[in-house]
């Protein structure tokens, strides 16, 4: 029997998911598929009897959207939200707004692989001449960060993105889990896989081959500890999921007419 339980996933698709480009740390709204997967999303956990008691959401819209979208389709607009920028996606540098099967067809699908999907690679990092640094600079969330702008990161390896995180999880999220609340992140793709890393123990090398698709939440069932009592799990249509998931992954290979 769980003594915790909590439900993490990535957001609804991004307009530039949907464009196949490095979002990062640029704000885009759902696309309006993403807008379906959210409620979808809602839909089947209020079937499956989910009631939250807090949420938490990175400072980024598509993924605050989502938590919105979910608890309006479940009845529970009412439920708190608190978000913070340590839960935001990975800051992707120089590569931010850079089509993913463009790169692929540039530099080769297994360096592109490294860039999205390693554990310690860091990509370019952002410069001030970047088309996109004044816009997430110069952002006012970030004004109100609890660190100053000179410390935001300007790219981040995965191990980075857990590093920023794991004193949120510890210091915020976690109190209220042993608290006994039930608890929805509605997080990014690689903000999520290093949650998982870190709470299942997911090697370096493993981390590698997780994918997370878009909207598809995930059951994390833990022990008094807050060790998993079993992997964890997508919750929804697995033949669905699966093919979500090879969408994901092909996202960063290059396009067949192109070979």
């Amino acid at each position: 029997m769980a003594k915790y339980r909590l439900v993490l996933l990535r957001h609804g698709e991004g307009a530039w998911n949907k464009e196949n480009r490095f979002c990062s740390w640029v704000d885009q709204k759902l696309s309006s598929d993403g807008i379906k997967e959210a409620q979808n999303c809602g839909k089947h956990l209020k079937a499956l009897g989910f009631e939250f008691d807090l949420v938490f959401t990175s400072v980024l819209s598509r993924s605050i959207q989502t938590a919105w979208l979910i608890l309006e389709e479940m009845g529970q607009e009412w439920v708190p939200i608190q978000s913070s920028w340590r839960l935001n996606e990975r800051h992707y540098g120089a590569l931010i707004g850079l089509n993913r099967a463009e790169m692929a067809l540039n530099h080769g699908e297994e360096q592109v692989k490294i860039w999205r999907r390693s554990y310690d690679v860091t990509p370019p990092p952002i410069t001030e001449s970047h088309p996109y640094y004044e816009e997430i600079y110069n952002d006012r969330r970030y004004k109100c960060s609890d660190v100053s702008q000179d410390n935001l990161p300007r790219a981040e390896s995965l191990k980075d993105v857990l590093d920023r995180l794991l004193p949120y999880w510890n210091e915020k999220i976690v109190p209220e889990l042993k608290s006994g609340k039930m608890i929805l992140i509605s997080a990014h793709g690689n903000s999520s896989r290093a949650l998982l890393k870190h709470v299942e123990g997911i090697s370096d090398k493993d981390i590698i081959n997780v994918t997370l698709p878009t909207g598809v939440p995930i059951l994390l069932e833990l022990d008094e500890n807050l060790r998993p009592l079993g992997p964890h799990q997508f919750l929804g249509d697995q033949e669905a999921i699966q093919a979500a998931i090879k969408k994901v992954e092909d996202q960063g290979k290059v396009k067949s007419a192109e070979k």
